[in-house]
């Protein structure tokens, strides 16, 4: 697989049982590439090798005044020189495109699994354990062999957080870990392989010399190992510590204008500065680590040549080996410095690389509680909407309001009717056929979810509403419907060169609308997909009680006819509803019209009105539109005015 053809037309499915065989995995997925960058790291590595033996005989060629020898070793040299050239640049380039396509891999893989589990993942994993990347791996105008060393000498790797769908992700960190160890492992097996022969060689060219070398390079190689795992935990802890600062500092600016009307500024910034100190002090102390296995690795090969030089010399003396002998093995040690690195860093790579991995695979283990392949063929079904765990029936052809007063038991029962059960044997019915006997791209067809924060992707208005759809209902009514004539406007007043408000950008997340434009757009994209079910929560949470009594007439008109279930407490969307259900306790408690459950059921009431317990004591005193009389109300006020 090369770069050019990436992405995969089919990533494959993952063994994730655990991180090392997710790791494993992945390797065995990618053999070409990996015998290829084996093969060009051999080259590179026994030519760098290659080096001192050439300079040893050239210069024992000048001691026997041997003109024919230095011209040899001239040419040997000159040969190992194109050898490093070209192993080096290929080297390099194999590395990073299994870099790149390991990380690929990971990436299609995450993206298919979300996919898959819809809003479910964002309730079943934790926040930061989804890993995925949001734009590109690895910026591949950067130098990987640089980036690699910079992991070598400080064992730190960028990571940068992104929040998607709600979920704040690791867009690099992870994957890129992942991709360095899979990508590194035939570099080491390269190294490791030259080592060897080259201890080999220095035992059959001078074997009293070749024994030193031969028994103090796997101590060099070794040193650092008992290190690495304390190294590895306070990096963690470290990156731990700078998350939550992260995290801390997006809530604080995300929540600024209401901590200032609280006067609850300085506390949280006070809050933020310990958490960012604490970073620091994790920082240090990893720092600290890191330092101590560099110097190891500094002083441990300084002492090797040390030993070999005083040895050489004193064998020199004695005339057991030559001046060119002792130059040769001298180099060796210092040249083998070069791949020992890379057992250093193997190392230090699935140190890193397990805790992604294991990350990685807790996410692509998660499974669908429904056949994602279905056992049901053929077209569409059309029908009522009925939960059986709850006995939630929403009519086909009508708009269906539900009110509950628990928003998270809202929300996994709106995910339950998209298709996405808790538990399996507890699907939606659609016309009597189980959701989850469908595949899955014919029940998403079938019943369009909107989450309660959904996202806008950046781009341009059209190309923000180009949707799978079924054509019937045009960008310009949907907008209508959703009362975005002010979100068109200010489109069009703040971009400069789109004269069309449709070809005006969108920045990232919508950052550039507010909350209740974000909403509206939001609303407008799912009434142009126009499915069979369309189930809304709390789409009008963010707008106005003007904007909202609009966006309800405009909803019921272009719905009509249409199965559409909305989650919802306002009053100005339950008296438009054709049907209204209440939900307490996870089953049906009432069924009726807004104005009667208001006047007869007090668990409604306290949802809709918020009313307390003291104002339910006044029992019923209501209007028949649903309002309180205004005996009713003098006596509230009284209540408030005491209280």
């Amino acid at each position: 697989m090369q770069i050019k053809d990436l992405p995969y037309p089919d990533p494959g499915v993952p063994d994730a049982r655990s991180g090392p065989r997710f790791l494993w995995w992945l390797h065995r997925n990618q053999l070409g590439g990996q015998f290829k960058s084996l093969a060009w790291g051999l080259l590179h590595f026994t030519s760098v090798s290659a080096l001192p033996f050439c300079v040893g005989a050239a210069i024992q060629a000048v001691v026997d005044r041997s003109g024919s020898r230095l011209a040899l070793t001239g040419g040997l040299l000159a040969l190992a020189g194109f050898g490093i050239a070209l192993g080096d640049t290929f080297l390099h380039r194999t590395a990073v495109t299994n870099w790149i396509t390991a990380a690929a891999r990971v990436q299609q893989l995450l993206a298919r699994k979300a996919a898959v589990l819809g809003s479910a993942l964002t309730r079943r994993v934790a926040a930061g354990e989804v890993v995925a990347v949001s734009t590109g791996v690895v910026d591949q105008h950067d130098n990987p062999t640089n980036a690699r060393q910079n992991r070598s000498n400080t064992g730190e790797t960028k990571d940068k957080s992104l929040s998607v769908a709600g979920i704040t992700m690791v867009s690099t960190g992870d994957v890129e870990k992942i991709g360095w160890f899979v990508e590194g492992v035939s570099r080491f097996t390269a190294a490791a392989l030259t080592v060897v022969l080259v201890c080999v060689a220095l035992l059959v060219y001078q074997p009293a010399l070749g024994v030193v070398v031969a028994a103090g390079l796997p101590v060099l190689a070794i040193a650092v190992l008992p290190l690495l795992p304390r190294a590895t935990r306070r990096a963690d802890f470290q990156r731990e510590k700078a998350g939550r600062a992260t995290e801390l500092a997006s809530d604080t600016v995300a929540g600024l204008r209401v901590l200032r009307g609280i006067g609850g500024e300085e506390l949280f910034l006070d809050r933020y500065r310990r958490a960012s100190q604490e970073v620091r002090h994790a920082a240090v102390r990893s720092a600290r680590m890191w330092s101590l296995i560099s110097a190891i690795q500094v002083l441990l090969p300084g002492v090797l040549m040390v030993v070999v030089v005083w040895y050489g010399v004193q064998l020199a003396r004695q005339g057991r080996v030559t001046v060119g002998e002792l130059v040769t093995v001298y180099s060796s040690v210092m040249v083998l410095t070069y791949p020992l690195r890379h057992f250093e860093e193997i190392a230090m790579a699935y140190s890193f690389s397990r805790p992604s991995a294991k990350r990685a695979a807790r996410v692509l283990s998660l499974e669908r509680a429904t056949d994602t392949d279905g056992v049901r063929e053929g077209d569409l079904p059309t029908g009522d909407l009925y939960d059986p765990a709850t006995g939630l029936l929403a009519p086909a052809g009508r708009l269906t309001a539900v009110v509950c007063g628990d928003p998270d038991a809202a929300g996994l029962l709106a995910e339950r009717l998209g298709g996405h059960p808790a538990e399996p044997g507890t699907s939606v019915l659609l016309g009597g056929v189980p959701l989850d006997e469908l595949p899955l791209d014919t029940a998403r067809e079938a019943v369009l979810v909107q989450d309660k924060d959904p996202v806008l992707l950046s781009g341009s208005l059209r190309e923000l509403l180009d949707v799978p759809a079924s054509g019937d209902v045009a960008a310009q009514e949907a907008l209508g419907a959703a009362q975005c004539g002010d979100v068109l406007e200010a489109l069009a007043q703040g971009s400069l060169d789109a004269e069309d408000p449709m070809d005006a950008r969108i920045t990232e997340r919508g950052r550039s609308l507010s909350g209740g434009q974000r909403q509206r757009l939001a609303l407008a994209r799912s009434l142009i997909t126009d499915p069979e079910v369309l189930v809304l929560d709390e789409p009008t949470s963010a707008v106005d009680s003007h904007t909202e009594a609009r966006i309800a007439e405009g909803v019921h008109g272009l719905r009509e006819g249409r199965t559409t279930v909305v989650f919802t407490s306002s009053p100005l969307l339950l008296d438009r509803a054709d049907r209204v259900v209440l939900v307490h306790e996870g089953e049906v408690a009432a069924v009726g019209v807004h104005r009667e459950l208001v006047r007869t059921e007090p668990r409604y009431r306290a949802v809709v009105t918020r009313e307390t317990e003291e104002e339910a004591a006044l029992g019923g005193a209501l209007a028949e539109d649903g309002v309180l009389d205004k005996d009713v109300l003098e006596e509230l006020e009284e209540i408030e005015e005491t209280a």
